[in-house]
């Protein structure tokens, strides 16, 4: 596993551990709520993250217990870090077991480490954004240790709007 892979499985770990008692210090601050989306900076150690992000519509299955799903795209200026995709689906995702993004016909292919998932190529990453930006709605679909499969929906109204505030919040 490479260094930068690495290193963004420990951020978003940090990251997403952190997020409570962070908002409790004023150290995140939402920038922005965009219908179905939210900007946000988080300022620590003199950096700043900033990202967009999104809880899903609809959850299947519903009767699966698991912890709650976000969709981000995350921007960390110090480690020259943009238009980075990523999403929890509220488990641990099962080992080598595939996780897509798709909307409509296009479809992309993310890899997983724990509880996280991100695009494996950075050129499908940027397409994958714009695909965002023209659709309605955005499938993740992922399986769990367990074998569980599910697909977590998320509305894509007003994400380019939160996009293009957590980049300028960046910038």
């Amino acid at each position: 596993m490479s260094i930068r892979i690495i290193k963004k499985i420990l951020i978003l770990s940090l990251f997403c551990f952190t997020c409570g008692a962070l908002s409790a210090e004023e150290n995140l601050k939402s920038v922005g709520k965009f219908k179905d989306w939210e900007s946000f900076v988080l300022s620590q150690d003199g950096n700043k993250t900033c990202f967009a992000q999104s809880i899903p519509v609809v959850r299947a299955p519903k009767k699966l217990k698991r912890d709650p799903s976000r969709l981000f795209v995350s921007f960390r200026p110090a480690e020259n870090i943009k238009n980075e995709v990523s999403v929890t689906n509220g488990y641990d995702f099962k080992l080598k077991a595939p996780v897509t993004a798709k909307s409509g016909k296009k479809s992309y292919d993310l890899f997983s480490k724990g509880q996280f998932a991100w695009v494996v190529d950075n050129k499908d990453e940027q397409k994958l954004i714009v695909t965002m930006k023209k659709a309605s709605r955005l499938m993740i679909i992922g399986n769990s240790q367990k074998g569980n499969q599910t697909t977590d929906h998320y509305s894509m109204m007003g994400f380019t709007k939160a996009y293009n505030s957590a980049k300028k919040s960046c910038s």
